[in-house]
């Protein structure tokens, strides 16, 4: 036995409130309405339970509820990052400069006191005398 495949069908939130409106307008109650625009059972709960979400996003919120998006869980991960003011930017590119200048001339002032160390241990090996440690 094959299950049906449901299909979620997302509705205007233009449909949506005219259906609730119409609900309450005629004192529909939520199985008539649902029968009458054809609404069915989605993958959450049947029409009326859809019916009821609707209504309860109408008298919360108003018309307006229905143009955000409600499914799903909220992002609470990192907040949005704030573009920085052009004279912290400007300070921050002069700050990195100078550390990469710095990084460059210690890289130097490395390389030359390894090239002297090499040369002094030479000097030692010719003369038959041992390295200092």
């Amino acid at each position: 036995m094959s299950k049906k495949k449901r299909f979620n069908t997302k509705y205007s939130p233009e449909f949506k409130l005219s259906v609730i409106m119409d609900m309450r307008e005629n004192r529909l109650s939520y199985s008539e309405t649902a029968r009458k625009y054809g609404l069915v059972k989605n993958s959450m709960g049947g029409a009326m339970e859809t019916l009821h979400r609707w209504e309860r996003i109408y008298l919360e919120e108003g018309a307006a509820g229905f143009m955000t998006e409600h499914r799903g869980r909220k992002s609470t991960g990192r907040p949005r990052k704030q573009p920085l003011d052009k004279s912290v930017e400007e300070d921050l590119i002069a700050e990195n400069q100078r550390l990469r200048e710095r990084n460059e001339y210690l890289e130097a002032e490395i390389e030359y006191l390894k090239k002297l160390d090499a040369l002094v241990r030479e000097r030692e090996q010719r003369s038959g005398k041992k390295p200092k440690q």
